[in-house]
């Protein structure tokens, strides 16, 4: 069955186009079923998260939306298997996710880099265990830092950069490895407010142009609709998913146009969005 989208970021595998409408018949590339997480506390088991599902299609923008300490960031290290879930499934492409791998990258608040390498050097490292000859790397090195606007700082030191900069070298690390899913754990929370603009405007750039699948984690209801297609809003101390919000917005969206400050005043909880 063929879905209808206004998307724009969304470009594959397109079908056909009406009146500027795309249709396109989704492809699942990550699905949650049903999963639970209980840490074990003095003996005690903790519930994190319960009953969890959700799935995203190739090319979506999804934002888990929820204060800190709601199971968020738990959610994203399951995804990307840091941990394993109590029960229930984590399908990449049909395949259970058992562990790490390449084919999910996560982006963390705190940039990692390697403080002794140079920018060109960090943006490499991950491709340095591929069978790759060094002008091919240095062809794809040269590619991203100009992606993410960062070719002119190939020999800086991390400590020579700004924290902006340095969220970009982060993200040319990781999307060199054309990874399937991109996974972002409050990326610019660090950031100040004109720089995380900035950054939102180039993530939603990077997005449009590699056609990659991103689950991104934020507190920050207006960064999530900005960024996302669909929102999940995580309930307060219940470990679930309580809402879901498809932002049927035009890009670029603008935080005082009518339509983005309804969906805000939709993000409150009482508003009746539909239940997952």
């Amino acid at each position: 069955m063929l879905q209808e989208r206004e998307e724009d970021g969304v470009t594959e595998p397109r079908i056909h186009s009406i009146d500027q409408k795309r249709y396109y018949a989704p492809r699942l590339v990550l699905e949650v079923k049903n999963l639970s997480k209980n840490f074990q506390v003095n003996g005690i088991s903790i519930p994190v998260l319960e009953g969890i599902t959700f799935d995203a299609a190739h090319g979506e923008l999804i934002c888990l939306l929820g204060r800190s300490g709601y199971g968020k960031s738990t959610l994203l290290k399951i995804l990307a298997g840091f941990i394993p879930p109590t029960s229930g499934d984590v399908l990449l492409e049909g395949e259970q996710i058992m562990g790490p791998g390449a084919d999910r990258c996560v982006v963390f608040q705190e940039d990692a880099l390697f403080p002794w390498l140079t920018v060109e050097e960090n943006v490499a490292f991950g491709l340095k265990s591929k069978k790759m000859n060094e002008s091919a790397i240095a062809k794809e090195v040269g590619h991203f830092l100009s992606l993410v606007g960062l070719n002119g700082f190939r020999g800086y030191l991390p400590r020579e950069i700004s924290g902006g900069m340095k969220q970009r070298v982060a993200l040319a690390r990781v999307l060199i490895l054309k990874p399937k899913v991109l996974l972002m754990d409050e990326p610019f929370g660090a950031l100040d407010c004109q720089t995380r603009e900035e950054m939102q405007g180039l993530l939603l750039h990077l997005w449009k142009q590699l056609s990659i699948t991103i689950v991104f984690v934020t507190h920050d209801a207006a960064e999530a609709l900005v960024l996302a297609y669909k929102v999940l809003l995580m309930g307060a101390n219940t470990g679930r998913i309580e809402r879901e919000l498809l932002v049927e917005i035009n890009r670029p969206r603008a935080k005082e146009d009518k339509a983005f400050l309804s969906m805000m005043r939709q993000l409150r909880p009482g508003n009746g969005l539909r239940q997952v």
